[in-house]
């Protein structure tokens, strides 16, 4: 197995890197095991770092620091791993995320490579939508299915404060034109704050005009400025509460149980409203994903800084089987949970936008 790279990289909140984790009983299976027995089948791939919002729960105001390209993964290289996670791991859902997936110029270079590579396999995208009008038909084209929009107010005031660009006008039109290339079913997932949750039901009721599925997700301790406080958390019951206010709510659950969000039937239905509660109503349990670093880290949770290398390994010439065995080895060692609500818990170096949606 070819030897991975130590010592960090490039200061934006990556924690070091390192070689793979002892695997002592680790059963003889080419998925990805880990020790709890979970099974991760859903990869999110980061492609960039950069982005064209500075959402204040997510970056900075000046962005993060640009990572030099030759420290990204290359189209190719992407491609390659795409298919080692399918072919070799047993993933059955691929999500491309960033910064922003739409800031990469070869992003649709990157999807035709992967829907080439691992045909039949879901090819998705979290974006925040802005530019998306003009590449949402060469997308669809390239072999896109769907997209989820990032999207936590359509008042454009508050998406000016919350965003730090006055962009709304276009992130509409990306959904619109989404929605015409049939990139579907189409989700919005908007972050719950404080400074926005007045503004709930009525996006909820733009979604249901819209056509679109609306996921609110309780913000987590993921911003690039460290501000986050428990006490100034929004939870699900509180949202719940106010979107009670407005519309009938009937609790129908989670129909697969790895999946995050939680479904309310809207007016009787058949419209939902989904509740990713990752604070108060944990689902670590079921977590279900392997992330893929813009650098090409495997990172096993959102919030454990262990990360592993499989970007050196496959440019000093690992063959497929030994990313494979890297990325293993990686999962085998998930942490059984986040840990939020324990005493003692560090929020991760990384911030969301570094790490991958």
């Amino acid at each position: 197995m070819s030897a991975v790279r130590t010592g960090t990289v490039v200061d934006v909140g990556i924690p070091a890197v390192r070689t793979a984790p002892a695997t002592t009983g680790r059963p003889d299976v080419p998925e990805l095991v880990d020790s709890f027995g979970r099974i991760a089948r859903d990869l999110r791939v980061s492609i960039t770092e950069k982005c064209s919002l500075r959402c204040t729960y997510c970056m900075p105001a000046e962005g993060l620091p640009a990572v030099p390209a030759r420290q990204l993964l290359t189209a190719d290289e992407i491609v390659r791993l795409v298919g080692v996670a399918v072919h070799r791991l047993g993933v059955r859902e691929v999500r491309f995320t960033g910064g922003e997936p739409l800031m990469r110029r070869d992003l649709e270079t990157i999807v035709a490579g992967c829907a080439a590579a691992v045909p039949g396999i879901p090819l998705s995208m979290t974006t925040n939508a802005v530019g998306l009008e003009h590449r949402a038909d060469a997308l669809a084209r390239a072999g896109l299915t769907r997209i989820n929009v990032s999207l936590d107010t359509v008042d454009r005031a508050h998406f000016a404060e919350l965003t730090r660009r006055d962009r709304l006008s276009s992130v509409l039109a990306g959904i619109r034109a989404a929605q015409d290339a049939g990139l579907a079913p189409l989700k919005i997932n908007a972050v719950l704050m404080a400074e926005t949750l007045d503004g709930a039901a009525d996006l909820l009721q733009w979604c249901l005009d819209s056509g679109c599925a609306l996921r609110f997700i309780e913000q987590m301790p993921l911003d690039a400025d460290h501000e986050w406080a428990r006490e100034n958390m929004v939870d699900a019951q509180t949202l719940l509460a106010v979107l009670g206010e407005r519309f009938e709510l009937q609790e129908v659950g989670r129909e697969d149980p790895s999946a995050p969000a939680e479904e309310w039937l809207v007016n009787g239905g058949p419209a939902t409203v989904g509740i990713i509660a990752s604070v108060t109503r944990s689902f670590c349990g079921d977590c279900d994903r392997t992330r893929l670093t813009a650098e090409g880290t495997v990172r096993s949770c959102l919030f454990s800084d262990r990360e592993v290398d499989l970007r050196d390994a496959l440019r000093s010439g690992a063959d497929d089987e030994e990313l494979a065995q890297l990325w293993r080895a990686a999962m085998w060692d998930k942490w059984a949970g986040h840990g939020i609500n324990a005493a003692g818990f560090v929020p991760p170096q990384r911030s969301m936008g570094a790490i991958g949606g």
